[in-house]
């Protein structure tokens, strides 16, 4: 019996394998299978975007958070983990996805782009008040991470994404270049827009449902007044909307912005208490529905020119 058994022992234990090396396959999403292209992972939307641009042909990029998903609250599955360890590029942001963080650190190696080591990140407080008491602040180090909300930091960036891609393919490595800069071009100009666009307002006070918005005020002078700080899901005490409450009849705002990936209950309790209406402010963490990075950003600037009473 046990002479006749070994042959399907060894058939089992070799269809395990096989089955084993398929789920490997899976978890890899094909990492590394074109040989043609570089396998690039980003950790959520604005880094895939700048991938993508800079990339061209040359790149696949697989983005860890999925559309209509909450970036800072992404867990990985194991499909995930394998496709951040058989990658040959990791675009993240340290200190925003602490499940991204962990895999990086476990599988990341030598293949991390970390976008927060380009330029020092702002305090968390930056581009408004800062609130005794506001949930928030202390995440992330005290820094905020939205840095792509302004498309100075963002070109800078993608700068640096191209020297990082230049290096995995050297024979592209000018291709690169020339789109890091012709996407820089376009930044460039979404810039002048938004300082044109805000130079004349009757209101610089933005009431938004979280400080998402720091890096866009603190460029474009704007001041920002969060509800709740850097985390989506926080929940105001009642003194803190007492506040935000109180700060928005003071500064006469006559709108109070929500996010499309966040509910707008508590945005829509504010509105109520001072009389103002609600509008979206896209802190575009995630694809947009329509259009891109670069259309999100310029109906964002329509909306803070409506809200602002912007000549």
């Amino acid at each position: 019996m046990t002479v006749r058994s070994a042959p399907r022992a060894l058939a089992a234990a070799t269809a395990a394998l096989l089955t084993l090396g398929g789920l490997a396959a899976c978890s890899e999403g094909g990492g590394g299978s074109d040989p043609d292209r570089v396998d690039v992972v980003a950790a959520f939307y604005p880094l895939q975007f700048l991938a993508e641009k800079i990339g061209g042909d040359a790149v696949r990029v697989t983005s860890l958070t999925k559309p209509g998903a909450e970036p800072h609250d992404l867990e990985l599955n194991p499909r995930q983990v394998g496709q951040v360890a058989d990658a040959e590029l990791i675009v993240y942001l340290t200190g925003f996805q602490p499940a991204v963080d962990e895999a990086v650190e476990q599988n990341g190696g030598d293949r991390a782009f970390d976008v927060a080591g380009v330029q020092p990140l702002l305090d968390a407080a930056a581009g408004g008040h800062e609130h005794e008491g506001e949930a928030g602040h202390e995440e992330g180090g005290g820094h905020d991470p939205h840095l792509w909300l302004d498309p100075t930091r963002l070109a800078t960036v993608g700068d640096r994404l191209a020297e990082r891609l230049g290096t995995i393919d050297p024979d592209r490595a000018a291709d690169f270049t020339a789109r890091a800069a012709a996407l820089r071009t376009e930044l460039t100009g979404l810039d002048a827009d938004y300082t044109r666009g805000l130079a004349t307002c009757q209101r610089r006070e933005i009431v938004t449902s979280h400080t998402a918005f720091g890096y866009l005020a603190e460029h474009y002078r704007l001041e920002q007044v969060g509800i709740t700080g850097l985390s989506p899901d926080a929940e105001p005490s009642p003194q803190r909307l007492a506040d935000v409450a109180r700060e928005a009849r003071e500064h006469r705002a006559t709108t109070i912005f929500f996010e499309t990936l966040v509910s707008p209950k508590v945005a829509e309790t504010v509105a109520r208490e001072v009389g103002a209406t609600t509008a979206v402010l896209d802190p575009i963490e995630g694809p947009p529905a329509d259009g891109d990075y670069l259309s999100a950003m310029r109906a964002n600037l329509q909306t803070l020119r409506t809200a602002l009473d912007c000549s």
